[in-house]
């Protein structure tokens, strides 16, 4: 017989995009600090579920990103 498992009903967290909150249409690629908290440790994109930013704004940081990583601003990877 296998073993059944508890579902739990917590009602997801509901996220809100920084961007959109603070009114930030540009995103821009030297300010490496709102780079660095959406960005895991291994320098990695977090997605869109785990920010909760919107798809807007998640392309235009991707793109801030990758601009940065061009400059030097911000590592490719993290060792």
């Amino acid at each position: 017989m296998p073993q059944q498992y508890k579902r739990t009903t917590q009602a997801p967290k509901i996220r809100v995009c920084y961007f959109c909150i603070n009114g930030l249409n540009e995103i821009d690629y030297k300010d490496t600090r709102i780079l660095q908290k959406f960005l895991s440790s291994h320098g990695k994109l977090l997605p869109r579920r785990r920010t909760g930013t919107c798809l807007k704004h998640q392309r235009k940081f991707a793109m801030a990103v990758k601009r940065a990583r061009i400059m030097a601003l911000v590592p490719f990877m993290v060792q």
